[in-house]
């Protein structure tokens, strides 16, 4: 009984929650005519004629109210930690190895939602999770740069939860996959991929090790990185630029705390041969 308990939540644990698109810029933005809005609402008051017969105590006592009320609701859009990935992404995204492994990673549209893909070669085979196309045909693949394509589901491979996307084009940006998954303890990666209301995030983090999970016959990666509900299909970068693993799920470490998963690219190729 313990087992299967201990299998339904490491099963609850893989990233489904996809969300609607919001950029960095828009998000900006968004922040900005809000601050413009409140700081000319503050001029207005100051130059309105008092009338108000309430006094000024009971006005800061609303007001403060207010604040944390909304100060409330923040966490339940964004975290501070979802916050500080915005910025790692902003400066990631200002080196020109980052700019292009962007290239190739993808949003993947189903009739659920989206999630993350990302090409290996320039025809436009495209990596993802098994659980983002699950019960899929066909999905609508975007790259950044190259449009919108009509991906077909060609391969699933449910027991390591990858499956393979095909696209109809021509020299498309694409990743290069590592011959084996090998890493140094501690050693830094990049990621990028689409988590919560946004598109094209790029991220780091360090390896910490395998780990086995009871549901899974073979072990998988863990890191530790801001890894949230969207990231699954996102590719592990390594240092020297080629892919070694694909992001999947969190789970809850006794010892570490939350970490990410990722399935290595071995796997990967054991299904294809």
């Amino acid at each position: 009984m313990e087992k299967k308990d201990q299998e339904e939540k490491e099963i609850d644990i893989i990233d489904t929650d996809l969300y609607e698109e919001i950029d960095e810029e828009e998000l900006l933005e968004l922040v900005e005519e809000e601050r413009q809005k409140a700081l000319q609402r503050a001029k207005e008051r100051r130059e309105a004629p008092a009338k108000s017969i309430f006094p000024k105590w009971v006005f800061w006592v609303i007001a403060l109210a207010m604040l944390f009320n909304v100060i409330a609701l923040l966490p339940q859009t964004f975290s501070i930690p979802a916050i500080d990935f915005l910025q790692t992404s902003m400066k990631l995204s200002q080196q020109a190895d980052i700019q292009e492994y962007k290239k190739a990673v993808v949003v993947i549209e189903t009739t659920d939602g989206k999630g993350t893909g990302f090409s290996i070669n320039d025809n436009g085979t495209i990596i993802t999770n098994h659980h983002v196309i699950e019960g899929e045909t066909s999905v609508t693949v975007a790259f950044p740069e190259h449009g919108l394509h009509w991906g077909e589901v060609v391969a699933s491979y449910p027991d390591v939860d990858l499956a393979v996307v095909e696209v109809d084009g021509e020299e498309l940006p694409h990743l290069t996959l590592a011959e084996a998954t090998t890493f140094s303890e501690n050693e830094k990666i990049n990621f990028i991929g689409n988590p919560l209301r946004f598109n094209g995030i790029a991220n780091e983090g360090t390896i910490i090790g395998f780990t086995q999970l009871s549901s899974w016959e073979q072990p998988v990666l863990m890191i530790e990185a801001p890894v949230y509900w969207g990231n699954s299909g996102s590719p592990i970068i390594a240092e020297n630029g080629e892919v070694i693993g694909v992001i999947f799920a969190t789970l809850n470490h006794d010892n570490h705390g939350r970490v990410g998963l990722f399935v290595p690219i071995d796997y990967y190729y054991d299904q294809v041969n």
